[in-house]
């Protein structure tokens, strides 16, 4: 019998390990190559293995709910096809709960002492927050408690709580609240009581991931909003002058999304300081402007798949990234890599006719645009020969941000240089 393994991929640069939360098919199942084995989640974003060969799937070596390590053999197929000799019962089925595979043990040194993180894990196991087997052997190393532990504030995607969280709360451990490291603790939220026919349901994993981390950003972060209304008008005629040609030509729709995008990271390459993440009292500039792009999944959660180096890209290599994340966000094809290293958030209130917002700042980040939707409407018109009352095209642009480092006066001069690049696209832009 030829036999293939199956692996956990590498999933990302920072990633070392991945939960698996579904078997999409069970031993027995004949397998076409590219056909999903197994869906895995990890806290930058779920996806799916499929298989490299076509065969038969004879072995399930984890359980739904194991935590697996990146180069971890999960399963087995068997590549022979014309092998009828096989006998089923020899091959290996999913393990019981009590007879976890045993998976290469990662070393944390803490104190001159190491642990096994595989076996880190069984003190945290009544939490109904994730954390990696990284964070749970240093929080068993240094003895924290699930309760200490669940009170952390994650910087990770998503709020999840990372090895540097940990430390960081290790350094201020038992220090005054008022220091500006301290974590924020939690506050209890008042009872809720059903009613006769209510229907309870429990958030799906990703949902309680943005739950938490929307409730840890507006911990963390005071939030200001400004707004500033812009007239896009030349950019709406350029558009449907542009668009047939550009769907003939290049396959893919352009939206006004991808000008957005240009106008945005232009407008932070001209005020970085909007561009950074702070550590405590630390500011950190960040060296790439990396625009994050708040998206819908089919299931109806969020995600925020990142164009990287924005800043450099050409109109049209914005228009392919936007289009190519956004089709990847809707088919549950997006990698870990597509979602991290954000340094600046755009979410668009527009796309359901919403005239603007105030969106919650996408943590470790300091600021959020909010697109509001396009109107017509009509709006004084300066001219050299006086004014008039025209039909304009007219949206609300938001931005909300972290007032512990961005002033008013700095998140109105972002918005104010922001509207004139919009206001001032040329009608003759060649993409």
């Amino acid at each position: 019998m030829a036999k293939f393994e199956i692996i956990m991929p590498k999933l990302g640069e920072s990633i070392i390990e991945a939960t698996i939360t579904r078997w999409v098919k069970n031993v027995g199942d004949t397998l076409e190559e590219d056909d999903s084995i197994v869906e895995i989640a990890t806290d930058k974003v779920d996806s799916e293995i499929p298989s490299p060969v076509e065969g038969k799937l004879v072995s399930l070596l984890f359980n739904e709910g194991d935590i697996v390590a990146v180069g971890t053999v999960i399963a087995i197929v068997d590549t022979n096809d014309d092998d009828e000799s096989t006998n089923t019962e020899e091959a290996t089925t999913v393990i019981e709960n009590n007879d976890k595979v045993e998976v290469p043990a990662l070393d944390v040194v803490s104190n001159n002492k190491t642990e096994n993180i595989s076996n880190a894990g069984s003190a945290y196991s009544n939490s109904t927050k994730f954390y990696s087997p990284l964070v749970k052997s240093i929080a068993a190393t240094e003895k924290i408690s699930l309760e200490e532990l669940d009170g952390i504030n994650g910087s990770g995607k998503d709020g999840r709580v990372t090895k540097i969280d940990v430390q960081e709360y290790l350094k201020n451990r038992g220090k005054s609240s008022s220091s500006a490291s301290t974590q924020v603790s939690s506050i209890s939220a008042p009872p809720v009581s059903t009613m006769n026919g209510d229907t309870i349901v429990e958030m799906d994993r990703m949902r309680k991931l943005i739950a938490d981390h929307m409730v840890m950003s507006t911990k963390v972060s005071p939030h200001v909003t400004s707004f500033i209304d812009v007239d896009v008008t030349n950019i709406v005629n350029w558009r449907n002058k542009v668009k047939d040609s550009f769907l003939k030509r290049e396959g893919q729709k352009i939206t006004f999304t991808p000008i957005f995008f240009q106008a945005a990271a232009q407008a932070l390459r001209n005020y970085p300081q909007i561009n950074v993440s702070l550590d405590g009292y630390n500011i950190i500039y960040r060296k790439n402007i990396n625009i994050g792009m708040a998206a819908a999944l089919p299931n109806g959660n969020l995600i925020v798949p990142v164009i990287k180096n924005a800043d450099e890209k050409s109109l049209l290599g914005i228009v392919k990234s936007v289009n190519d994340l956004a089709a990847k966000a809707k088919t549950n094809k997006l990698q870990p890599d597509d979602i991290q290293g954000g340094t600046f958030t755009i979410t668009n209130f527009g796309s359901f006719d919403s005239l603007t917002g105030t969106p919650i700042i996408n943590q470790p980040q300091v600021a959020i645009l909010g697109i509001g939707a396009i109107r017509k409407q009509p709006a004084v018109i300066e001219t050299k020969d006086g004014d008039f009352i025209g039909i304009r095209h007219i949206m609300i642009l938001s931005l909300a941000y972290d007032h512990r480092i961005v002033d008013g006066a700095l998140a109105g001069m972002y918005l104010k240089n922001l509207k004139e690049l919009l206001e001032n696209f040329s009608n003759d832009t060649n993409i």
